[in-house]
């Protein structure tokens, strides 16, 4: 006999119209198992595949809402089931590689990420640390239990920053507070160049991408209103991304929650950047002379390229790198929009970890085939991820930032001033002499509540 809890109906609440009949429209090709990230470090788990997602969702929602159970009465769902359904769906990273080789042409992030907000509603969702997202983020704006008055602590005391201006640096959580060479090397750059850039300091709050691939919704509305609104106030035309998932959530998410015209364009740095190489702005001092590869994000790449396009999502980036004197680069295999996932979006980092971790491992073997000294990326996230996969293989393979290569190039002092989270940096960095530099690597000081907060 089902409990209470049991005999509530799977909820469709979140989910359009359009979204239900792509569920019944996947045909069982099983192209998308040939890709998924997930299905690749788990072929003992054919479940957690967009294909047998499908399948389940309509055999769960026929049990309360077909016609048989309209007119003989419905099933009620029992724990078992609804706990493997719900480990299966969220043992996904919302990647989107695919909805981009589905031959239904199945929207699967949207559908994915329409799925989770109904589980929770039903008490299914989310799946270990993820509840712990609103809390924190709520009570610090941040994920990473850090104080807003100390956004810009890493900031160099000879670059000043103002508040306003029509070209806005939107640096996110973790080049703030954990990746604080990225924002280093960020800052540099722009001001070597002449760029006049404000940021937003304290209230610039979290994007809230957590939330919103994890199904809870309910800090999402007021952090993206906060943050378009103090943009606007700040009077940014143009703001610039130096992390994939906050592109990501401004471009597409923000825009559904808030209510108005939104004035300034999003633009990710390497884009930026590329403008200013092909007009002669850049200059570089220091060869590196390492072969690098490049690993798409998500969210920057297969996420917004068709609404950028492939040259934004895809070129820019790899157009920086081989700017760079001495540096060889290859690509991987995968690549582009069919990239491997690095394994920790969609809150799979701190829901799954042992998961994240495994598809980190599979990208570092990417990387490695093609003899890299570097992995390049232009998401912290990725980075970070990737990097734990580095350590549990433990390869000798680096992962940093494109700017922080371009940085270290152009000569600049990418040296982090001391600060109350100094001791939980821990990055792969380049040591620049005068006519070289060495890849070396920063080990953490201090324990990091990272686990929860890092998860994009």
């Amino acid at each position: 006999m089902a409990d209470q809890k049991n005999s509530k109906p799977l909820m469709t609440g979140y989910m359009l119209s359009t979204q239900l009949m792509e569920v019944d429209g996947c045909n069982r090709c099983q192209e998308c198992m040939k890709w998924c990230p997930t299905f690749a470090v788990r072929p003992d788990r054919p479940g957690i595949t967009p294909m047998y997602k499908n399948a389940r969702w309509r055999e769960l929602l026929a049990k309360d809402h077909s016609l048989r159970a309209k007119i003989f009465g419905g099933k009620p769902l029992n724990d078992d089931e609804m706990k493997l359904f719900t480990e299966d769906t969220y043992s996904c990273t919302t990647c989107g590689v695919c909805g981009t080789v589905c031959e239904a042409g199945i929207k699967t992030v949207e559908l994915w990420e329409a799925m989770r907000p109904n589980l929770v509603a039903r008490g299914d969702g989310p799946v270990g640390k993820q509840n712990m997202f609103p809390k924190l983020v709520k009570a610090d704006r941040n994920p990473y239990m850090a104080k807003q008055e100390d956004r810009l602590c890493w900031v160099p005391k000879d670059i000043k920053i103002p508040e306003s201006g029509e070209i806005v640096y939107f640096a996110g959580c973790t080049a703030a507070y954990r990746q604080q060479a990225l924002g280093v090397a960020t800052v540099r750059i722009l001001d070597s160049l002449g760029v006049p850039f404000a940021m937003l300091g304290k209230d610039e709050w979290c994007c809230a991408s957590a939330m919103v691939r994890t199904g809870q919704r309910e800090v999402m509305a007021e952090h993206a209103v906060h943050n378009v609104d103090a943009l606007k106030d700040a009077g940014a035309k143009t703001v610039l991304f130096a992390c994939a998932g906050c592109i990501r959530n401004s471009a597409i998410d923000w825009p559904k929650w808030y209510e108005g015209y939104i004035p300034y364009k999003n633009v990710p740095l390497s884009v930026f950047l590329r403008e200013k190489l092909r007009k002669g702005e850049v200059e570089y001092k220091i060869p590196l002379d390492y072969t690098v590869t490049y690993h798409d994000p998500c969210h920057n790449g297969r996420h917004l390229m068709h609404e950028m396009g492939r040259d934004w999502a895809f070129e820019a980036s790899r157009e920086c790198i081989q700017s760079i004197p001495g540096v060889k680069f290859k690509d991987m295999v995968r690549n582009r929009e069919l990239q491997r996932c690095c394994g920790a979006g969609g809150g799979v980092k701190a829901g799954i970890p042992d998961l994240a971790l495994d598809c980190a491992k599979a990208r570092v073997t990417d990387g490695e085939e093609v003899s890299a000294d570097i992995i390049a990326s232009t998401c912290p996230f990725c980075r970070r991820n990737i990097m734990d996969g580095r350590n549990d293989a433990k390869s000798g393979i680096k992962v940093l930032d494109v700017v922080e290569l371009m940085a270290a190039s152009m000569g600049l002092d990418m040296t982090i001033p001391e600060n109350p989270y100094t001791k939980f940096q821990e990055q792969d960095v380049l040591v620049c002499g005068p006519a070289e530099c060495k890849l070396d690597t920063v080990e953490r000081q201090a324990p990091g509540k990272d686990l929860v907060g890092e998860a994009h």
